[in-house]
């Protein structure tokens, strides 16, 4: 996109756009032309524009927006304003509320503002000469150029799931999914072109398409925020917001926002990569009761439950698994839900894939023939028998889409309750696809094709709530919950990263995220990160213990298993409140945890990447040095209460603590309400999907909580309220159903 010369960045076979004429005009709406093309600009919501090329034959359509997200607002907008400025240069101005999106002339820009102030406008760095170094809206060949001006000191959130600092400034981003093995670079699983800034503005590129973003990136210029679409149709939706959550619900409005996962869900999930027999399987789960460790799901990883050689098709090994249906059972009789692993792959090797073949099934070259993945060249994929060549189900395919969802029934039918949907990132860009786009388009959106198949296969033949545990994901992704955070190096860097890569998806709109406890890649790592990497994992809307080698806590010496323990026993205590946090999220898209930057973008824990808002009420400051020391900053506005000895501390106050290995820093937020059920090994033990045996406040409850209660389907049945009755008591416990069938009590903090 960019060459260098002397520190000056050039940009090559960029077009800048200079004029334009409108040629249609209504209420809320102007088209106008610009090159022989055509640009309508529209009020999509209050405060929210969008900008889009008109064209002839529009490119295929994945369902990135929602139905309802796709259409405006029907409110009364008022018409465009036109002018020319005192240069002669035309202007057009779009109204909606204290906002206006203007378009200007010579050269062609645009301009956000809110009641007269800039907030978004063109870049303005120049060279020597006094030129323009990035022009404002650029059309390129097979895409566009777009580049905004950055003051200093504006800081830029989303883009997706990434692993350094929250703050993109600086940062190049390529919106690119892409397996991000030991979570160490920009690479990443989940991207999505969507960005904002505390100032006021945000912005979403609806497209499949990569993106190239230079977020102040200093090769290019440290003052400009660089935008390089790879994509002939522009889909721009800008607009002004009025603090982080209301962004975040903004975007959400667009996309979607996740359905409401399953109660079992925030138990506690086991998992090792790999389970070498069903009897290796059940001896880590029937370890796991024996040693009272609570535990809910029981995962299978991607060589644990079919044939290496002929995977993905669905099917048990038989050697290992002779009888699934008794497997299975088994671990339902030992409280566990089954999840097992897949990807949308499918070996050369497999005796179905002729069939497939010729059904048209899998995505193909440009010359008609099917495209093979090759993870490796031969002769070395010899040597990887578990990763061997495949085809791509190309879930354009509507049959393809089907078959590959109606393949699941089975295996709910026999009793599993989630899959993990692996991979999906492998598409490359010269493939067609049965709709006629390239793999150029449909590499990132693919994943979305895939856990949105996969979770709608548990939502047709599953019973309960449907989830899916997915690793990889575009926008919208978040509307099939849960995403993790892929594989993890195993140090003490690879837990930092993990944080900050859930926090990260959370700021770009992905309401639930866990990481592998333990981290993933090469063996076991010391009891001290396992306990402290534990104890963060615990602390996320959804928690997981997964890596090569053992991640039972047994694994880890007598010391770390009891204080695993004793940590998994608070995860259950925290599931009504983790329930409660999961009902705002699907309410408002807001994510469970919480960054500073989102939760308190003006105050000085801003500057903290790693403590978190766990829901509302809980703040979280996750031990990620071996020395054990961690900086807090507790944000303004309240009291903290230091969960571990009830102290009290001031909003403000910054605590250099050395934490013993038994405590990870928690602090409950004044005025805030933290409802806790009983300990028990799994939900099933629960008398009801809500059950809470006391509720905390912290100081004199101030703030209401709503917890949901679901029906035996998952779904929604009844909110029941905790609010202040103003006397220092709450209303709404008797709606609760404690343990035991006794009534909950109250705590003040």
């Amino acid at each position: 996109m960019q060459g260098h010369h002397e520190g000056v960045v050039r940009v090559r076979g960029a077009e800048p756009l200079s004029a334009f004429d409108v040629v249609e005009s209504g209420p809320g709406r102007a088209v106008v032309r610009v090159l022989g093309g055509r640009l309508e600009l529209t009020v999509h919501r209050t405060g929210t524009f969008r900008v889009r090329t008109l064209v002839d034959a529009p490119a295929p359509e994945y369902g990135i927006l929602t139905d309802d997200g796709a259409r405006p607002d029907p409110g009364a907008v008022a018409a465009p304003e036109t002018g020319v400025d005192e240069a002669g240069a035309a202007w057009l101005r779009l109204r909606s509320g204290d906002a206006a999106l203007v378009l200007r002339a010579t050269p062609l820009r645009l301009e956000l503002e809110r009641d007269g102030r800039l907030l978004l406008g063109p870049a303005r760095d120049r060279s020597i000469d006094g030129d323009l170094r990035f022009p404002a809206i650029a059309r390129r060949d097979g895409g566009w150029l777009l580049a905004f001006e950055l003051p200093s000191g504006e800081r830029v959130h989303g883009l997706g799931e990434k692993w350094a600092a929250l703050d993109r400034r600086g940062q190049r981003v390529r919106s690119w999914n892409e397996d991000a093995t030991n979570v160490n670079s920009e690479l990443s699983y989940k991207n999505t072109p969507f960005a904002w800034s505390p100032s006021g503005w945000w912005w979403f590129l609806h497209t499949p398409a990569p993106v190239e973003h230079g977020v102040g990136y200093p090769n290019w210029s440290h003052r400009t925020l660089v935008v390089g679409l790879e994509d002939p149709e522009l889909d721009l939706f800008v607009g002004a917001h009025d603090g982080p959550e209301d962004v975040i619900g903004r975007y959400t409005d667009l996309t979607g926002r996740a359905s409401l996962p399953p109660v079992w869900s925030y138990g506690v999930w086991f998992s090792r990569a790999y389970y070498a027999t069903a009897e290796e399987a059940l001896a880590a789960a029937e370890g796991l009761r024996a040693r009272r460790i609570p535990s809910e799901v029981l995962l299978l990883d991607g060589r644990a439950w079919h044939a290496w050689t002929t995977r993905f098709d669905f099917s048990w090994d038989p050697a290992r698994y002779p009888d699934p249906a008794a497997f299975v059972g088994r671990l339902r009789d030992l409280g566990f839900r089954t999840n097992l692993w897949e990807y949308s792959y499918l070996s050369v090797r497999n005796p179905l894939f002729n069939e497939l073949d010729e059904k048209g099934y899998f995505l193909r070259n440009p010359d008609g023939s099917t495209y093979v993945h090759r993870w490796f060249p031969w002769p070395f994929e010899e040597h990887y028998p578990w990763l061997p060549p495949s085809g791509i189900i190309d879930f354009t395919n509507p049959e393809a889409y089907a078959w590959f969802r109606d393949q699941h029934r089975d295996l709910i039918d026999l009793g599993v309750a989630v899959m993990k949907t692996d991979y999906g990132e492998a598409v490359p860009s010269h493939v067609v696809a049965h709709n006629g786009d390239t793999g150029h388009r449909l590499h990132n959106v693919y994943t979305l094709l895939y856990n949105r198949c996969v979770f709608e296969a548990f939502d047709r033949y599953g019973a309960g709530a449907p989830m899916v545990w997915g690793r990889s994901g575009w926008a919208g992704v978040q509307r099939a919950p849960v995403q993790w955070g892929g594989d993890p190096q195993c140090d003490w860097e690879g837990l930092a990263a993990s944080v900050r890569g859930g926090l990260s998806w959370g700021m770009s709109g992905g309401p639930f995220y866990s990481h592998d406890i333990g981290g993933f890649a090469r063996g076991q790592v010391a009891p001290e990160l396992y306990v402290r990497w534990a104890q963060a994992g615990i602390h996320c809307s959804h928690t997981r213990f997964h890596g090569i080698g053992e991640r039972e806590p047994w694994a880890y010496g007598d010391e770390a298993e009891g204080i695993v323990r004793r940590w998994c026993e608070w995860r259950m205590r925290l599931i009504p409140y983790l329930q409660a946090c999961a009902l705002e999220s699907v309410r408002t898209g807001v994510p469970v945890m919480r960054a500073m930057q989102l939760a308190f973008p003006d105050d000085l824990a801003a500057t903290q990447d790693l403590q978190y808002l766990l829901g509302p009420s809980l703040l979280v400051a996750p031990v990620v040095r071996a020395d054990g020391r961690v900086r807090v900053v507790l944000p303004a506005g309240s009291r903290w209460c230091e969960l571990a000895t009830g102290t009290w501390h001031d909003g403000g106050t910054v605590l250099d603590l050395e934490v013993p290995l038994d405590t990870i820093p928690l602090f409950g937020r004044e005025g805030h309400l933290l409802p806790l059920g009983p300990v028990v090994q799994h939900t099933g033990e629960l008398d009801g999907p809500l059950v809470v045996e006391e509720v905390v406040a912290f100081a004199s409850p101030v703030v209401a909580l709503d917890l949901p209660r679901v029906d035996a389907d998952g779904a929604l049945d009844a909110v029941v309220t905790l609010a202040p009755d103003g006397a220092g008591g709450l209303t709404g416990l008797d709606g609760l159903t404690g343990a035991g069938g006794a009534a909950p009590t109250l705590t003040v903090r």
